[in-house]
């Protein structure tokens, strides 16, 4: 029996320069995790390289989930970029903190709240 639906992403853009994938579903092997990675080096291709993962929507997410969200962290620091986590929840969120993740990538509780924590130290605009 497959738990949660299949992976959707929303792209949006919360303030320049900063796009938000919001995601409703389930990372796991196989097709989700292409999706998640085809669609981060999309964003690259077109200069957008600060990225937040809103995963306030997923249900289940496996380690090979995990692994591809470190790989896009990796994709996006060698491109000069970032990526930050919002609204996970739950097993989600527990998986996380288990595997240390949460030490190597900013964990949010919001994606507005993430927005945010990518201003440059003392926060100017």
């Amino acid at each position: 029996m497959v738990i949660g639906l299949p992976l959707e992403i929303k792209k949006k853009e919360i303030r320049p320069g900063v796009v938000v994938l919001e995601m409703t579903g389930r990372i796991t092997m196989g097709q989700d995790c292409r999706q998640v990675e085809q669609e981060v080096e999309r964003l690259i291709a077109q200069n957008q390289k600060d990225i937040i993962l809103d995963l306030s929507g997923i249900s289940l997410i496996d380690s090979t989930g995990i692994g591809q969200i470190v790989k896009c962290l990796c994709k996006l620091k060698t491109a000069g970029g970032s990526l930050r986590l919002a609204g996970l929840k739950g097993m989600v969120a527990g998986v996380f903190k288990i595997t240390k993740v949460d030490k190597v990538i900013g964990i949010f509780p919001t994606a507005q709240d993430a927005a945010a924590g990518s201003a440059s130290p003392g926060h100017g605009d």
